[in-house]
């Protein structure tokens, strides 16, 4: 059997469940579905889907108001960081 690593990851709940109900549906374990798509990446040199921002001129205002109250609710729950550290993460090349 070869090497095999451990991944530690924080999943929101909802989202682990919905990922690993349809991963069953199609019969393919999680722990495949993350080599698969570690796989990807070593392929594609990168992540491999695109990342954009959304356009919200073409958001419907549901979609907008769905955005806002996730932002909303970040805010209250405390995932927030003060903006000086966001924008000096940024300006330094890094993620914030």
């Amino acid at each position: 059997m070869a090497k095999t690593g451990n991944l530690y990851a924080r999943i929101e709940p909802d989202v682990k469940e919905q990922a690993e109900e349809i991963l069953s549906t199609l019969g393919i374990s999680v722990s495949s579905a993350i080599n698969m798509f570690y796989r990807q990446i070593i392929m594609q040199r990168g992540i491999p889907f695109s990342m954009t921002l959304p356009d919200m001129s073409r958001m419907t205002q549901a979609e907008l108001d769905t955005e806002l109250e996730k932002g909303y609710h970040d805010m209250l729950a405390g995932n927030v960081k003060p903006s000086a550290q966001v924008f000096d993460a940024i300006r330094e090349g890094g993620h914030p």
